[in-house]
């Protein structure tokens, strides 16, 4: 399988999702809102990566530089709506704190302290790509796997599916995987993806691994804070707990849906491909 790579770059970088990025590429859009404390200045350059396909990095492109000419941080609830509506985020500020809770939690509120980033664009003559291919062979000793499990039924027709990534910044993928389980439920296969994932890496040398699952249910029962009650979950259970003691270093958090997109979509793609054979026959 291929692997890839981010080309060496001092620059920062921002990824927007495409209908953004063409906003900001047509003139449309010159405002960013970042939340948390300011992690820009003014005058700095930051390329951006327009995720052309939200799911496929190596699609992604960059187009061109952005040249930070102003940053206004304050509350959330206390930002100009004139200002938020030349964001990605928009004017409402009730849409606004709930989109922003699916990715930082519910903490986000109007007393949350936010950046609004204002900048000039200046297109590159020749997008390139955001991810290089580079050797498939190498190796790494930590790295982060993320894993999902899905059933069409609960229970139905269910699937298993991770990718492992670097840990240096760069979040190269380095694995994908996805397996057909026949017809299970939903929890049961979240723990067989998060069972495959880490026997692959450590077959593979990772000793350091941070494991991230979208199932609050399975990442409780790991962490010791749920009881697990179902009795089918019992042995994968404790097979998982068996795995996490063979890393030299292992955590396990939780991670909103939208942050692991790339595992689900392993999981659609075992599950796409056995209706597909049920089609042909």
């Amino acid at each position: 399988m291929a692997t890839y790579e981010l080309p060496k770059t001092n620059m920062h970088q921002l990824k927007f999702n495409h209908p953004f990025a063409t906003q900001i590429t047509q003139g449309n859009k010159r405002v960013t809102l970042r939340l948390g404390g300011q992690s820009f200045a003014v005058g700095d350059r930051i390329e951006l990566i327009d995720k052309t396909v939200i799911d496929k990095p190596d699609e992604w492109l960059v187009v061109g530089e952005m040249t930070v000419t102003a940053i206004h941080s304050q509350r959330l609830g206390d930002v100009p709506r004139e200002l938020l509506e030349q964001s990605e985020i928009g004017s409402d500020i009730e849409k606004t704190i709930s989109l922003l809770r699916r990715f930082y939690g519910d903490s986000v509120s109007e007393d949350s302290p936010v950046s609004l980033i204002s900048f000039d664009y200046a297109p590159y003559d020749e997008p390139r790509q955001y991810l290089a291919m580079v050797d498939s062979g190498e190796r790494v000793s930590s790295g982060i796997m993320q894993a999902d499990g899905g059933s069409r039924g609960n229970p139905g027709p269910s699937a298993a599916g991770f990718v492992v990534m670097t840990d240096d910044g760069m979040k190269r993928v380095i694995k994908s995987w996805n397996r057909y389980l026949g017809i299970t439920t939903n929890n049961q296969a979240e723990y067989h993806a998060a069972i495959a994932g880490m026997e692959w890496c450590l077959k593979h040398g990772i000793t350091t691994l941070q494991v991230q699952l979208d199932s609050l249910l399975v990442v409780n029962q790991l962490k010791g804070k749920f009881k697990v009650k179902n009795r089918d979950l019992w042995t994968l259970h404790e097979t998982a707990k068996k795995l996490t003691t063979k890393f030299s270093k292992i955590t396990v958090s939780h991670v909103p849906r939208e942050m692991n997109k790339l595992a689900d979509k392993e999981v659609n793609k075992a599950l796409d491909a056995v209706k597909g054979e049920e089609r042909l026959q």
